[in-house]
């Protein structure tokens, strides 16, 4: 409901005014007295729905004609009413046909198809598209009228204040209409047909202008429905805007993507260093280890190792570290049965001697 609250209160009840009245389906009932012209946009209003009409009997029956093509309101499935001959009209009430009306005969308002043309309406109809008229006659002030007064005579002319909507709110926008032929406009002050203004000329109001369109700066400007057209050099400046738009997002993408780049690398560079250094904390680890051992081994010697100093990997070797080409231990040699030493070493090396088995009790291994 906030929404509805923001709207300007004529607005509102537009909006509302088909759901109060106007919702009567077929068989209800209705009351021919509530049919009338909505105040502010002269629409016709009636009990009943779109579909059907308030009958004398005031029930709401089947509409018997419609006026447009397409008809608002109905279901897609649901069958149209036809439209109405040529030489009949169809009324606000959309209840049937009627022959059209003559000259000087009540008409509905604004309903200048109600009325019988002139025999040279041809001449007077109205190929502009403005809606002046109708086949060369006019419905003004609910009179049947052709529009036929030429320049400098008396005319009739019709006010209605028409309640429109814009950015700032509701406004009240007058539409003047006259029996004038195409081309002159009917002088509300003198009553008289005059001729109609070219673009660029003084106005006060649209029907003064050949186009129709009198702007807020009171001069006639060019159709409302002309498109507008620019010069070439606007589509190329479009174009290369575009272009360099494209390019520049692309070269934009390119130095962001590059410095994330950047940063994942010096990442990974960082890791890598890490990595490094702890290799070679692990590699003097063992090179630490493996000379203490040497040094608390009774006669190790530093030569009896695979892993001597001048055999050590450097430390860019990618080879396994604990890697050797045959197994080997500290003890090379071999005790003969005469208790003599087989073996290559210095004295220094440790001797070792058979030891004679000793009886004991029992049976051990």
């Amino acid at each position: 409901m906030l929404p509805a609250l923001l709207l300007p209160p004529t607005l509102l009840l537009a909006l509302l005014a088909p759901a109060l009245a106007g919702d009567v389906q077929f068989g209800g009932g209705c009351n021919p007295d509530h049919q009338k012209l909505q105040e502010g946009t002269f629409q016709f209003q009636t009990d009943c729905d779109a579909m059907t009409f308030c009958a004398a009997n005031s029930t709401c029956a089947h509409r018997g004609c419609r006026q447009d093509e397409f008809p608002f309101g109905y279901p897609k499935t649901a069958k149209l009413p036809d439209r109405c001959p040529k030489g009949e009209f169809c009324p606000d009430e959309q209840d049937l046909c009627q022959p059209i009306l003559p000259v000087g005969s009540p008409c509905q308002f604004n309903r200048d198809d109600e009325c019988e043309g002139p025999p040279n309406f041809k001449e007077l109809e109205d190929t502009t598209g403005f809606g002046l008229n109708v086949n060369g006659s006019v419905c003004l002030n609910n009179i049947c009228m052709w529009a036929n007064i030429t320049l400098g005579q008396p005319c009739t002319v019709q006010n209605t204040a028409f309640t429109a909507y814009g950015p700032d709110g509701e406004f009240v926008d007058i539409v003047s209409r006259g029996n004038c032929r195409v081309g002159l406009y009917c002088d509300a002050q003198t009553q008289l047909c005059v001729q109609n203004k070219d673009v660029g000329e003084q106005c006060d109001a649209d029907k003064e202008c050949t186009t129709y369109n009198c702007l807020a700066s009171g001069v006639c400007g060019v159709r409302a429905d002309v498109p507008r057209e620019v010069g070439k050099w606007v589509y190329v400046v479009v174009g290369i805007c575009l272009f360099g738009g494209m390019v520049g997002t692309l070269v934009g993408l390119y130095f962001v993507h590059r410095k994330d780049r950047d940063q994942e690398r010096e990442k990974r560079m960082q890791y890598w260093r890490e990595q490094n250094a702890f290799r070679q904390n692990i590699m003097q680890m063992q090179d630490t280890a493996r000379n203490s051992i040497m040094d608390f081994t009774p006669g190790a010697s530093p030569r009896s190792t695979l892993y001597g100093r001048d055999q050590m990997q450097s430390e860019d070797s990618q080879a396994p570290m604990l890697h050797q080409a045959s197994k080997s231990s500290a003890l090379r040699y071999y005790v003969s049965d005469d208790g003599s030493q087989i073996d290559d070493r210095s004295d220094e090396d440790l001797m070792m001697r058979r030891r004679e088995p000793q009886a004991h009790q029992g049976e051990r291994f």
